[in-house]
C-alpha cells in the first residue's frame, strides 16, 4: 500500500479530511459528553417532496461548555468510547434563555 492510500479516509476518499456536521445539543447531562441531533432534508423517492430526517451523535465536550439547545459544530475523530466518535469543535450559537 502506498503512502497516499494509507492516509485517505474511507468516508470521503480524500487525504486527511475529517467529516464535520452542524447540529443542536439535545442532552448534556453527562460528564464531558453531549448528544447532538443533526437534521438533513432529503427528497422522497415517490412523492418528490422534501422531508426532514435526523440522526443523533454522541460528542466529546472537554470543557463542558455546550448546553442544551446550543448549535454546535462537531468533527469526527478516533473512537473515544463505545458510542463516541465525534468531538465538539465550536459553539456556533448559544441557546436562548
Amino acid at each position: 500500500m502506498t503512502e497516499s492510500n494509507a492516509t485517505t479516509t474511507a468516508a470521503t476518499g480524500r487525504p486527511g479530511r475529517r467529516q464535520t456536521k452542524v447540529g443542536r445539543v439535545i442532552s448534556g447531562s453527562m460528564e464531558k459528553s453531549v448528544v447532538v441531533e443533526v437534521e438533513r432534508r432529503v427528497k422522497h423517492v415517490r412523492y418528490q417532496r422534501y422531508i426532514k430526517k435526523s440522526s443523533t451523535f454522541m460528542a466529546h465536550d472537554e470543557n463542558r461548555s455546550a448546553k442544551v439547545g446550543d448549535r454546535v459544530k462537531i468533527e469526527e475523530c478516533r473512537p473515544l468510547s463505545k458510542r463516541k466518535r465525534w468531538i465538539v469543535r465550536e459553539i456556533l450559537r448559544k441557546a436562548e434563555a
